[in-house]
């Protein structure tokens, strides 16, 4: 079995990659599983960047595998790379995503956007692996859909025909920018022999 320490609190990216390491022999904690404090300052100028800096701040505090992730939203009507590595901060200026998220829908809506997620793995040897992932898409003319949380109601994924917020967790966890970085994990893992 992988044991690996996710570096985050949050309950609900937990469950998303519970459900993307499905049927494999991994074991994920949060954080505060394992009683650790770690909120390093996210000042990397890229995804990959973030999250290293967020793996290396637990590479002294566990033996476990740690995996950290950062990611963001580029919208090509808002200019290059925008809001990007801010996009977290971006939704709160902006009154957050239930109040962004309309007004983005009336003012960019039909033009095209990219969702990228960063991974950063440091195994118990200490030695780092990151992996990349995005998906390309379009945001919609208005919200939709009650699943799902950030920008979810208004990016609609190339191939689909509603936004990320209008499918099942399933659907979603199969085809967003974290699935395709996830995926590319497992693959690691399955190359390096171990899962």
């Amino acid at each position: 079995m992988i044991e690996i320490l996710l570096a985050s609190n949050n309950e609900g990216k937990i469950k998303e990659y519970e459900e993307m390491f499905e049927g494999l022999d991994i074991k994920l904690y949060l954080l505060k599983d394992l009683n650790i404090v770690s909120d390093p300052e996210e000042n990397g100028k890229t995804y990959i960047e973030n999250a290293l800096i967020k793996a290396n701040a637990l590479k002294d505090k566990t033996n476990l595998y740690i995996l950290a992730d950062d990611s963001g939203v580029e919208f090509e009507a808002l200019g290059e790379h925008f809001p990007g590595i801010h996009t977290h901060r971006y939704a709160i200026e902006n009154g957050g995503n239930k109040l962004l998220n309309p007004k983005l829908a009336k003012e960019i809506g039909g033009t095209k956007g990219t969702f990228y997620c960063a991974l950063a793995l440091i195994t118990p040897k200490k030695e780092t692996f990151t992996f990349l992932g995005k998906v390309n898409g379009t945001v919609a003319k208005e919200c939709e859909g009650n699943n799902g949380f950030g920008y979810d109601p208004i990016f609609i994924i190339d191939g689909f025909d509603h936004p990320n917020a209008y499918y099942s967790e399933e659907i979603k966890n199969k085809n967003s920018h974290r699935a395709k970085a996830v995926e590319s994990l497992i693959k690691f893992f399955k190359e390096k022999n171990i899962l």
